[in-house]
């Protein structure tokens, strides 16, 4: 890519939807960058203008049938918008294309945004998830309403009471089982 106006955008934004995880330029070009490699996939959304304000990025697994989407980020004045969803939907599209079979995320809760922060989840982690909820728009909320599921999590990933949530969604069926 010779313009390399999209590629700083991106980070940019990455850094501001992602304070927690991206808070350095040189370390949020290199994941824009990285994202670009022929095995992956790197997605923006624009506006008239050009502007990017969304990106989502993936990359496959387990020999091309799962897919790992990481990151989604909108910029927060165009976050409702349709935007993310748009961003998903091409996701999708594209890794239906590729042969693959499911795409799955983690998302963390680090900002006491569901009931499983400031928790000990152990024992029975699974109890706990199954009542989870959402306290302040966590996107766990976001991803439900696209028809991923939560399929486990990962107590103190992010240290005590601070869990990534795993979410899968199937987005095409072989043509026999196990396939």
């Amino acid at each position: 890519m010779e313009d390399k106006k999209p590629i700083h955008e991106v980070a940019v934004l990455l850094m501001k939807g992602f304070t927690e995880a991206w808070n350095d330029m040189e370390e949020a070009l290199l994941e824009v960058e990285e994202s670009l490699q022929e095995d992956r996939i790197s997605r923006i959304a624009v506006v008239e203008d050009g502007t990017v304000v969304g990106w989502i990025a993936g990359q496959s697994n387990y020999r091309g049938k799962a897919w790992e989407l990481h990151p989604l980020v909108v910029e927060e004045s165009y976050r409702g918008k349709g935007i993310g969803k748009a961003l998903v939907d091409d996701f999708e599209a594209v890794v239906r294309a590729r042969g693959g079979i499911t795409i799955y995320l983690g998302s963390d809760d680090e900002t006491n945004s569901t009931s499983l922060y400031g928790e000990d989840l152990y024992p029975n982690v699974l109890d706990k998830v199954m009542n989870m909820t959402n306290r302040n728009r966590h996107p766990f909320g976001f991803y439900k309403k696209l028809g991923f599921e939560v399929v486990g999590v990962l107590p103190d990933a992010n240290g005590f009471g601070k869990p990534d949530i795993f979410m899968a969604k199937r987005v095409q069926i072989g043509k026999e089982r196990g396939e």
